[in-house]
């Protein structure tokens, strides 16, 4: 079983047309980083905090095999969620978070470790 992560920081940096973004989570003292790559535009972002954030949880657990099928931002009542759609093995799993600030990449992250949490504690 691998100790259920908590998200630490998200580092997001513009290159040109370009977006670096790094997220690290925090299980068991110890740090795991995700890194990627990619368009910088506004709506791609919240998909590449996804995938880092399923990087940093693959350097965790190794074992564990999750693909992101989709990150978005919807309205509920007055407030702005982050939902994220996880597979993993024929299993589709989805999580959601609040977005506070106006920042969703915070709100992406959560997003993703509520859809991968449960399985990540058995």
């Amino acid at each position: 079983m691998a100790p259920r992560p908590a998200l630490s920081t998200i580092d997001q940096q513009l290159v040109g047309s370009r977006a670096v973004i790094e997220v690290t989570l925090t299980a068991s003292h110890n740090q795991y980083r995700g890194r990627v790559e990619g368009d910088g535009g506004p709506s791609h972002r919240h998909r590449l905090v996804g995938e880092a954030t399923l990087r940093a949880i693959r350097n965790l657990s190794p074992d564990v095999g999750f693909d992101l099928s989709a990150v978005a931002t919807s309205d509920l009542g007055n407030l702005k969620i982050a939902l994220a759609q996880v597979h993993q093995n024929g299993q589709e799993l989805v999580g959601s978070a609040i977005v506070r600030g106006g920042d969703p990449a915070v709100a992406t992250a959560k997003a993703v470790l509520d859809a991968v949490n449960r399985l990540l504690d058995r």
